[in-house]
């Protein structure tokens, strides 16, 4: 090895220690005087290359987070290596520590000589090895930097010298080790504080910024700022709650400084994207800052534009953080950026949901007002309204001055509630004489699905005129191409439940809650139109089917009783399939409690705030259960005369239950089976595919895999239902909840009776426990409740149980080679389990054995039974 280097050789060796001593004392005064990394470079530059010839060094730092090591202190005027092309990667890199060249580093008690030229080229061996390796570099020598016992970083001192290093110079390096430890640690908590003090200093001028805030340009102006500052390049999106509560809207946006597909951020902007998309929901259920890889979402298949979008713009990540103002849900920012400042982000994002709610609210008030003062101004002049003429006038100047359009049509329900005839029209579009001799050519049919479409709607509709020239009213190609409108806004004209008409007009940007307050103001003026009481009693029995649908909502689920062994076995089941999307399975017996069980999953689910939609599939026709289902268009076969929602649409985001799934016909199996599989249905007579989120939790009494065998249940749909099994067990099999389910019946059917609570003598529970219950709980709950009838004192003392189903039910088969004494001994064993052990009296072994108790305590004694063979804790 080169011999140690130092000033004036030809001093004595005392000398050359002092020297030594001396200058180790300067360079660790030095040291601990550091606080910045270029004050760091500086002194292995002057100091240190006195020691020992080398070409350059550095510092790398550890991240315990990914367990990497990346670059830290670079000496970029002496590195050999910054003409090499891969050297903006090596200072970017992150290097793994479990690799066996670095792990050697860790394992040693002090500096390591590496001769390049023998690992350059092993396994796994680093990539800035092979750069400085390439320029001329031959030896690395690699020290651990360490803070108490935790290593912390490493120094890396470079030489193109073929001997390496000098044992003297290791030496030293060892030495002030320490002291560059504590002079690196000394530097990062530096770095840490001028970077809290950089954020706070960002947020407060942030702040400042915002304090100006009055609209939304303004907030615009002050978020690019802001945003720009972090991310010079990168663009952001910010999106606010839609009025509907279930999707979400652009707001504000910046594309940056990256290309793109303009026809693409224009469907972007105008589209409206369910909250429950796959990436927003998981933004708005986190409290903290998410990153998001491009490419990974877009392997999802959740089929969203603005994900297209992005790839499009060249990101490859993104970071979303929710939008909050206090506890409402305001939005939501999606920002393209590689690494999240949690503290700035949620900073930023906190002040931007409070200019969000603030600008909305004043922009919610300030429309409100204007539209309460027009709506009082136009009610004050049509209360004037005597006259067709004077309600075309005022209709007219009204929507003029508010929307630069006029009433096309407004038609009328005539008296056979079928004909809708033109009672208002714009003379721009028809001749008056023309209309009123050809009446029945521009009258329309309630039944056209246009006008239906109207009429089933609870808002205005917007149609596009071209693809509706057919429609007469709609046939306002003149005026159209005047104003270059190509939409048609169509509104149902009501009197309270009572169906009068419609309106058309041209337009755009209509006000949808505007024009229905002036279709109620054009409802008053022509309330002298006949009722449609066909309309009505539909409405009122839609009223009734809502009332009882809120019912089943509100509905609780104290009637579950037990806490058995059996029943804890099944809690525990369901409380962990309850909040998944998974198809869940319910066997068992009849009367075991399979729909107050589907309703407890359903209600413990994310799903519970919509109604849970039940189908008994063995309560209808097989001709139609597919339409009870999939629901059917208007013609879809005879009897069809209009549309119907079928259950799976009515379940949608919500709960289908399928009650006595085994009962279901073959041909209608296959569909159901598409539907689970696809989640997409058409109803009959359709061509419209529609997108279904409904979770299935079906119900049989039947042995499926029996019926499967059998042909009468297909195979695939039974595995697609099977996903998770729950079998509920019968009564019999849960006796120590028998007590429990009969007081609650008890005290369920007397306040229902108006009698005071009806208590169980000691004699009639045994009854209860000691009978079979081939009905299980639901012949339970019957038996209580005709008994509570025909009680005449608070105690129920005997119940009158069925003496034969107790016999006939199933019990285990002895084999048949056994002694006569063994078989009677276990069949009295099997009694007196089952009677809990009494012998005699009412309920007891000797009653349905039908012999004396003395006789069953005879037989015992011979038989050698004792109370251990029959009685279990």
């Amino acid at each position: 090895m080169k011999p140690f280097s130092i000033p004036h050789q030809n001093t004595s060796n005392q000398s050359t220690l002092e020297l030594e001593r001396q200058l180790l004392l300067d360079l660790g005064n030095d040291i601990t005087k550091v606080r910045d990394k270029s004050d760091l470079i500086v002194l292995f530059s002057e100091r240190i290359k006195s020691l020992m010839p080398f070409t350059h060094t550095i510092v790398t730092l550890i991240d315990r987070k990914d367990e990497t090591y990346t670059p830290f202190l670079l000496d970029h005027r002496a590195s050999v290596i910054k003409d090499h092309p891969e050297y903006e990667d090596m200072v970017k890199g992150r290097f793994p520590l479990g690799e066996p060249f670095i792990e050697s580093v860790l394992a040693a008690d002090g500096p390591v000589d590496f001769n390049l030229a023998g690992i350059v080229d092993a396994p796994q061996s680093p990539a800035f090895l092979r750069v400085n390796f390439e320029k001329g570099i031959r030896h690395v020598l690699m020290t651990t930097l360490r803070l108490g016992d935790q290593p912390i970083g490493f120094i890396h001192v470079y030489t193109d010298q073929e001997d390496g290093f000098s044992q003297e110079f290791k030496d030293i390096v060892r030495r002030i080790t320490p002291q560059l430890s504590s002079a690196v640690s000394n530097i990062i908590k530096n770095e840490e504080i001028l970077k809290k003090e950089r954020e706070k200093s960002f947020l407060l001028d942030f702040s400042n910024d915002m304090t100006a805030v009055r609209s939304r340009e303004d907030l615009a102006i002050v978020v690019k700022g802001a945003l720009r500052k972090l991310n010079p390049d990168g663009g952001y999106v910010i999106r606010k709650m839609n009025a509907d509560g279930a999707t979400m809207s652009a707001y504000l946006y910046d594309t940056g400084a990256s290309k793109f597909d303009k026809d693409l951020l224009e469907q972007v902007l105008a589209e409206k994207y369910p909250i429950h998309d796959g990436v927003q929901n998981r933004i708005m259920d986190s409290y903290i800052p998410l990153l998001f890889n491009v490419r990974r979402e877009l392997q999802r298949a959740y089929q969203l534009s603005y994900l297209d979008l992005w790839e499009n713009m060249g990101f490859e990540t993104m970071v979303g953080i929710a939008l909050r103002n206090a506890d409402t849900n305001v939005g939501l920012l999606l920002l393209s950026i590689d690494e999240i400042n949690i503290p700035i982000l949620q900073g930023i994002c906190s002040q931007i949901a409070i200019a969000m709610g603030n600008i909305m609210a004043n922009e919610e008030i300030l429309r409100r007002q204007a539209e309460q003062q027009f709506m009082l101004t136009f009610s004050k002049d049509i209360t004037g309204v005597k006259t067709k003429s004077d309600l075309d006038f005022v209709v007219s100047n009204v929507l003029q001055g508010l929307f630069q359009t006029r009433i096309a049509v407004l038609y009328l329900l005539a008296e056979d509630q079928v004909t809708l005839r033109p009672y208002l029209f714009d003379k721009q579009f028809f001749d008056e004489s023309e209309v009123a001799e050809r009446e029945e050519f521009y009258s329309l049919n309630i039944n056209e699905e246009q006008v239906r479409l109207v009429f089933e709607s609870s808002q205005p509709i917007l149609l596009d005129i071209d693809a509706n020239l057919e429609v007469k009213c709609l046939k306002l190609s003149i005026q159209r191409k005047q104003r270059e409108l190509s939409s048609v806004y169509a509104s149902a004209l009501r009197l309270g439940d009572q169906k009068l008409g419609m309106v058309w007009m041209l337009g755009e940007q209509i006000s949808e809650p505007l024009l229905q307050g002036i279709c109620a103001q054009i409802s008053t003026a022509v309330s002298n139109v006949l009722a449609n009481e066909h309309i009505l009693r539909l409405k009122r029995q839609l009223e009734d089917e809502n009332d009882y649908l809120k019912q089943q909502l509100n509905t609780n689920f104290d009637e579950i009783v037990g806490s058995g062994q059996a029943m804890q076995q099944v809690y525990r089941l369901i409380s962990r399939v309850a909040e998944s999307n998974a198809t869940v399975l319910l066997l068992g017996e009849t009367g075991t409690g399979k729909e107050l069980m589907a309703k407890a999953i359903h209600n413990a689910s994310a799903r519970k705030g919509k109604l849970m939609i039940k189908v008994n599939c063995a309560a209808m026709p097989a001709s139609l259960i597919e339409s009870e289902l999939f629901g059917h268009e208007r013609g879809a076969f005879t009897g069809a005369v209009e549309r119907r929602i079928g259950k799976f649409e009515l379940a949608n985001d919500s709960t289908l239950f399928l009650d006595e799934v085994g009962e279901m016909p073959l041909e209608t199996q296959v569909k159901l089976l598409r539907v689970l599989q696809e989640k997409e249905m058409e109803r009959l007579g359709g061509k419209t595919t529609i997108k279904l989120n409904v979770r299935i939790i079906a119900a049989t009494n039947r042995d499926l895999e029996a019926e499967v065998k059998a042909g009468r249940f297909r195979s695939d749909l039974y595995y697609r239902l099977n996903v998770f099994p729950i079998k509920l067990p019968p009564l019999r099999d849960r006796r120590e909840d028998i007590e429990s389910l009969a007081q609650f019946f008890l005290s369920k059917f007397s306040k229902s009776a108006g009698k005071k609570s009806v208590k169980l003598s000691a004699n009639a529970l045994r009854q209860l426990q000691a009978y079979l219950w081939p009905g299980n709980v639901r012949e339970l709950e019957h038996l209580i409740e005709r008994s509570v009838l025909l009680a005449t004192d608070p105690m129920i003392r005997e119940f009158f149980l069925p003496q034969a189903t107790g016999l006939t039910t199933e019990v285990p088969v002895m084999p048949s080679d056994l002694p006569l004494e063994e078989v009677e001994r276990r069949h009295i064993i099997q009694v007196l389990r089952r009677c809990g052990g009494k012998i005699s009296g009412l309920g007891g072994a000797a009653e349905i054995l039908g012999i004396p108790g003395n006789t069953v305590h005879s037989k015992m004694r011979k038989l050698g039974i004792s109370k251990a063979d029959y009685y279990t804790h």
